[in-house]
């Protein structure tokens, strides 16, 4: 059994570099003209993680913006507020209006799809369409996630203060992709770093009794974009939760890519088996949203 990757390696030192919000964000184009889609991927996984599928989604004549969210990959390290996902929502807003993209596709895989989600809802003007797939929810993801994206480094800044969360997989790779990370973190001190983690946790832990974790069934009923949900097939991302995606977004279709479950916490490996597959389910998607 392979390893899960939560979080991509940083890979080119020469990306682009936006200050968006107080934070540096590091950002990638694909193609070259055409209506413009950003692509996230999940975990806490840079802008690596979606190149392939951005990729592909680019040389069907788009336009493909794929970046590192804060606090991952090479892009700067902030925890303000108390919703790590809305947060980086705020960012790829802020983002896109640097660029100058006007609307645009918005797709994102678990939790960037539900930064895909938060971002539909805050800002409807500034999406044209949700391309959903591997969307979150259930006990598992619940229990798991809470862990992975805080719990363990509330133990860990606990134990050993900010070195010891800098000696975490995460924020190891992070001060490796961009020294100043660790610099951040160092400044910020343990007790802000252990009150954020504490907060975001908090947020995080009071939106999972959704059938979509992170955002309640009304705000999902009233997010009237067009929509496509592709549902996940492992614990974290269930069909069940995609399929509840697809009846709460009243301008929503339903299209599969992986039908066969796996009896694994995140089947990453399936998804970059498929990642043809689903680029073309996107594709086909967008070339029937340009055409209306």
């Amino acid at each position: 059994m392979p390893k899960t990757v939560w979080n991509a390696q940083w890979e080119d030192p020469n990306m682009p570099v936006k200050k968006i919000r107080g934070v540096d964000i590091v950002y990638e184009i694909l193609g070259g003209s055409g209506p413009w889609v950003a692509v996230t991927p999940g975990g806490r996984r840079g802008l690596a993680g979606a190149h392939t599928l951005a990729a592909l989604i680019a040389d069907a004549g788009y336009r493909v913006l794929i970046h590192d969210r804060r606090n991952t990959g090479a892009s700067g390290i902030a925890f303000p507020g108390n919703n790590e996902s809305y947060e980086q929502a705020e960012d790829l807003l802020a983002l896109l209006q640097e660029l100058g993209t006007g609307p645009a596709y918005i797709a994102g895989s678990s939790s960037g799809a539900r930064m895909s989600i938060l971002l539909a809802q805050y800002h409807p003007e500034a999406v044209k369409a949700l391309l959903l797939w591997r969307v979150t929810g259930g006990d598992c993801a619940a229990g798991l996630l809470a862990f992975n994206y805080y719990e363990q480094y509330i133990d860990a800044v606990t134990q050993g203060g900010i070195a010891a969360v800098l000696e975490t997989e995460h924020f190891a790779a992070m001060e490796k992709a961009n020294p100043v990370n660790g610099e951040t973190l160092r400044q910020m001190g343990a007790e802000a770093f252990k009150g954020a983690m504490q907060r975001w946790l908090a947020s995080f832990r009071a939106g999972f009794d959704f059938p979509v974790a992170g955002i309640s069934p009304e705000n999902m009923r009233k997010i009237t974009l067009p929509a496509i949900v592709i549902p996940g097939n492992d614990k974290v991302h269930p069909p069940g939760s995609g399929q509840a995606a697809h009846r709460m977004l009243s301008n929503s279709v339903y299209w599969e890519v992986i039908t066969q479950q796996v009896d694994a916490d995140v089947d990453l490996v399936g998804w970059e088996m498929g990642t043809g597959t689903l680029a073309a389910r996107f594709i086909d998607y967008l070339r029937g949203q340009e055409r209306q």
